[in-house]
């Protein structure tokens, strides 16, 4: 039940995106939940690979490179996925960091402390 109300909140971010940047666009509430789910997979099954991949870059950069990444994985979902379209780079990286906190801010909003934990 949980992992259902995380997507939606995903989707939920993804759809406050477009007020915010109008750079960024989802056509319906159907592209949001498909680029949720898709960014999701991504950030499982690909993102700790390049985050590896790219740990000296990481390393010299004080972290700051994992921001490029998100930014290149938020971009590349965005051409993936029809009805969420993204304009360019620079916008993925705002809207990547954009959509971190809003997802967050609602997940700890709606969800609250896991007390499992």
């Amino acid at each position: 039940m949980r992992l259902l109300l995380t997507w939606i909140i995903n989707a939920a971010a993804l759809m406050a995106l477009p007020y915010l940047m109008q750079s960024v666009t989802v056509t319906s509430i159907g592209a949001a939940f498909i680029a949720a789910l898709v960014l999701g997979l991504v950030n499982t099954l690909i993102r700790p690979v390049l985050v590896l991949l790219t740990l000296p870059v990481t390393f010299l950069s004080l972290g700051l490179f994992i921001l490029v990444i998100n930014g290149l994985l938020f971009w590349g979902v965005a051409q993936m996925v029809g009805g969420f379209h993204v304009a360019g780079f620079w916008s993925a990286m705002l809207a990547a960091i954009l959509y971190s906190v809003i997802s967050w801010a609602l997940s700890t909003l709606l969800l609250g402390k896991d007390e499992n934990q």
